[in-house]
């Protein structure tokens, strides 16, 4: 079966989508994007991204497109013509087509674009139970990471550099040597204390939606949290190190640039936090 995609106001065969090449997405990565799992065809976090995807385009000025409760069907139904189940529902917004030029155009409408797909949550949960490997590279991005904009490429590179040498997911870390976030991820470690620690969202991160869930799930589980930011060495001598993300989860990390985590096996509170976020999330999904 075709996959089908949303363009501004039309479903039509994914391999048959198409924007304006004078796109500003296209030409200056001028726009936005939001990342929702589904999880038995419902939306999970639906909220929490919606609310991000309104912060980021009012932080760039960018035209909200419908209200929530009209997207939320476009949403749904792109994932109901792609019979995904299990998977994710992608949403990318950008300024709309104009002549090229650097200068916000006027009289421009949005262009909305929402594809959907299938995952296999089986081989996911069995990454999970084994564990991934890391690795880290200076972080490279622009200062405004806190808008989940599709200018991507410094966070492709690092995806790339963790593909090329076998691993998972690359943790990216600033001038002092502190994490920041990973390439596609918010980072996470259990220190030699045994306190949960992960970068301070008003520090220059993505405001993870799956991060504020399991921060929501951090006491319930009994586990103390210390939000603050941790050096790479820190990462490598921690008991655990997980990454979290709306496609991922929860993913424990293993191995940092070949370093062994802990015994190299997922620890007890990543296992936890994985389950619990799960569980919530198949709950709350609409």
């Amino acid at each position: 079966m075709s996959r089908v995609a949303y363009v501004n106001g039309a479903y039509s065969p994914h391999s048959q989508a198409v924007v304006h090449i004078e796109d500003r997405g296209f030409q200056f990565a001028d726009g936005v994007y939001e990342v929702w799992s589904v999880l038995d065809g419902r939306l999970a976090d639906f909220d929490g991204h919606m609310t991000r995807l309104n912060r980021s385009l009012n932080e760039l000025k960018i035209e909200i497109p419908m209200t929530p409760a009209a997207l939320g069907v476009v949403l749904r139904e792109t994932v109901r013509r792609n019979r995904v189940r299990d998977g994710i529902v992608y949403l990318q917004v950008t300024r709309g087509a104009a002549a090229r030029d650097h200068a916000f155009p006027t009289d421009v409408a949005p262009s909305v674009i929402v594809t959907a797909k299938r995952i296999d949550l089986a081989r996911g949960e069995a990454m999970a139970a084994k564990g991934a490997a890391g690795v880290t590279r200076p972080d490279i991005r622009w200062g405004r990471c806190d808008i989940k904009t599709v200018g991507l490429l410094p966070n492709v590179l690092a995806k790339q550099a963790a593909r090329e040498r076998g691993a998972y997911e690359c943790l990216m870390y600033d001038e002092m040597g502190l994490v920041t976030e990973g390439a596609s991820t918010n980072a996470w470690i259990v220190d030699r204390e045994g306190r949960l620690r992960t970068r301070d969202a008003q520090a220059n991160i993505l405001r993870g939606i799956t991060r504020e869930a399991i921060l929501k799930l951090v006491a319930a589980e009994g586990v103390e949290l210390d939000e603050r930011p941790f050096t790479v060495e820190e990462a490598k001598q921690a008991r655990e190190v997980f990454v979290t993300a709306a496609s991922s989860f929860v993913m424990p990390l293993v191995s940092l640039d070949g370093v062994r985590i802990g015994d190299g096996k997922p620890g007890p509170i990543a296992a936890r936090l994985r389950q619990a976020y799960l569980e919530q999330a198949r709950r709350d999904a609409i």
